[in-house]
């Protein structure tokens, strides 16, 4: 969910310079020149759905085949017009169409390569007085938060419908490298590389927010950084609504990536001006926290899927007072065979467990986030302790980090793990439930994972990591209004921790009692807390509310907020 960071502003911001053919538009400016109709509701992504599967597409998929009363459009945000461009779902007809927009310099080449200081139409001193109210909008809200000055230049500079001039002209002026000398020596990069840098920078604000998106009653942004950013302008730029869900902590998620830190390790506002990390590492740390404080403001709603995030998002400027828990959902009932098939196994398992061979299953990308190299270790350390009537299936792509997957290979063959690891690659994931006994996912990073859930529906305990909304939905008491309540439905362990893992899953395969217990209350949890019905009304009446659909305009958040999801929220806020 984070793919354009600072590898493809490299890229782009050589100085090299492409030069346009005069007869043929740019891939950017032939989406403009498209006619798009209003809408309910416009999705905003980054590099996901419809041209990429994945987590976060299928719930999109569900959120716009969940709502047939509603019209939708997408805005799928690309790096450039060579990524996938073939709708994988098939849009129902309730999505009106899809609009893309393209990050790279090169898909802008006849407005942002072509524009220089002349085409500002000022005097120098009108230049330097611009240069310098760039500078101070910017020092505006990284001090005081106060993201107007910023607004105001995107109206008078950047809007396609507002603008007065072209305000990323100034960039290669002497008025504006003078400004940047004296007014962010911080930087501590030479002249150089600092305009490059801010190059950059100002190329992705430019095809963010350069356009005029189609109009709709609501801009429903997936994550912060750059879809908020253009969610949030073509709310403004419309007079609408703008709503922001954070299936994942989008500016912690892509800093670590940014700095290859552990994934689970928190980021706070102020961490870009304390971290012991290099100039143009700073600079691009700054860039993604301040997109998000100058986001969150605008949001009328952010919903998040676990209640944790909402502490952590907290500290990276989000409002506490404007969030609310909207988990991912299942439709049961696609889960029922699966559901008795797993049943009767637990039947005969609990009938004569020392013959039982343990069927766990790993499903997910295979990428070092996902953390398959550390359960091969716990795999040897099981049978080292005695357990051979173990089997791991591996199932997932295995095509996305090459070395990655061979140094799996690898390690399966040093190891002499042949007779205990299948890898399978790409599959249909919900045909095959009903053969494992258990998943195992070992990650470093997740949100709220659609696969713990799927097999919950199944009634497939987990033993999984403890990041991102796992405690929620594996280890955590989930009290229902009426006073039931759900335990755990598996265990959970540090991410990394090879010898936890091992113990884990012994834990649970060795206590037929235990593993019983987790059978069940995974598939009560989903009944109760995560169907997708009830997530989808939340939506439906979320919509109808932001974008004036029949339901009152002045809501109360409370009204969606569900207490057992919700908690524990206490010190969100500090």
């Amino acid at each position: 969910m984070y793919p354009f960071t600072r590898s493809h502003a490299k890229h782009r911001a050589t100085k090299s310079v492409a030069v346009a053919e005069p007869t043929r538009l740019s891939p950017a400016a032939q989406q403009r020149q498209k006619q798009y109709e209003d809408v309910d509701v416009a999705i905003v992504m980054e590099s996901t759905y419809p041209f990429l599967k994945g987590g976060v597409s299928a719930v999109v998929h569900d959120i716009v085949t969940g709502n047939p009363d509603l019209s939708y459009g997408i805005i799928h945000i690309s790096w450039d017009s060579e990524a996938p461009q073939e709708d994988l779902y098939s849009m129902p007809e309730n999505v009106k169409w899809v609009r893309v927009v393209y990050l790279s310099m090169q898909e802008h080449r006849d407005d942002f390569m072509s524009v220089r200081p002349k085409d500002l139409g000022m005097t120098a001193e009108q230049r330097t007085v611009l240069s310098h109210r760039i500078f101070d909008a910017i020092y505006a809200l990284a001090g005081a938060r106060d993201t107007e000055p910023l607004w105001e230049l995107i109206d008078e500079g950047l809007n396609e419908r507002t603008r007065q001039y072209p305000l990323w002209a100034v960039l290669g002026s002497r008025e504006f490298l003078h400004a940047l000398t004296e007014r962010m020596p911080q930087l501590g990069l030479s002249l150089s590389e600092s305009f490059w840098l801010l190059r950059g920078f100002f190329s992705l604000a430019h095809a963010i927010l350069g356009e005029t998106m189609p109009r709709a009653r609501v801009y429903h942004a997936h994550t912060t950084g750059y879809a908020s950013l253009l969610g949030a302008a073509a709310a403004r730029d419309h007079g609408t609504s703008f709503l922001l869900t954070e299936h994942n902590l989008y500016v912690r998620d892509t800093v670590n990536t940014l700095l290859d830190r552990n994934m689970a390790l928190s980021i706070t506002s102020e961490d870009y001006r304390t971290f012991d990390v290099s100039a143009e590492d700073r600079a691009w740390m700054a860039w993604w926290i301040e997109i998000g404080h100058f986001c969150y403001p605008s949001a009328e709603l952010v919903t998040y899927l676990y209640p944790t995030a909402i502490t952590e998002a907290a500290r990276l400027g989000a409002d506490v007072d404007k969030s609310v828990v909207l988990p991912n959902g299942m439709i049961i009932e696609e889960f029922e065979e699966k559901y008795r098939a797993r049943q009767a196994a637990v039947e005969r398992i609990a009938q004569s467990p020392e013959e039982h061979t343990w069927r766990l299953v790993y499903i997910a990308r295979v990428v070092p986030i996902k953390g398959l190299m550390d359960l091969l270790s716990s795999m040897d350390i099981l049978r080292d302790r005695g357990y051979p009537n173990i089997h791991l299936d591996v199932l997932g792509p295995t095509e996305h980090v090459p070395e990655y997957y061979e140094a799996c290979l690898e390690k399966i063959e040093a190891l002499g793990l042949h007779d205990l690891v299948t890898i399978h690659g790409t599959v249909n994931v919900r045909d095959m439930l009903d053969q494992f006994d258990l998943l195992v996912l070992p990650s470093y990073n997740e949100g709220q994972p659609i696969v713990v859930l799927e097999a919950m529906a199944a009634g497939i305990p987990t033993v999984g990591s403890d990041v991102g909304g796992m405690s929620q939905l594996v280890g955590n008491d989930l009290v229902t209004p009426d006073g039931r309540t759900w335990g755990p439905c598996g265990e959970l362990l540090a991410p990394g921790d090879i010898v936890a893992m091992a113990d884990k899953v012994q834990a649970v395969i060795g206590n037929v009692d235990r593993y019983r217990s987790y059978s069940t209350n995974a598939r009560g949890r989903v009944e109760d807390f995560f169907q997708l019905h009830e997530v989808m009304s939340s939506y439906n009446k979320i919509y109808r509310m932001l974008g004036n659909m029949g339901e009152k305009r002045n809501f109360e958040y409370s009204d969606l907020r569900q207490p057992a999801l919700d908690a524990p929220l206490a010190g969100a806020g500090e």
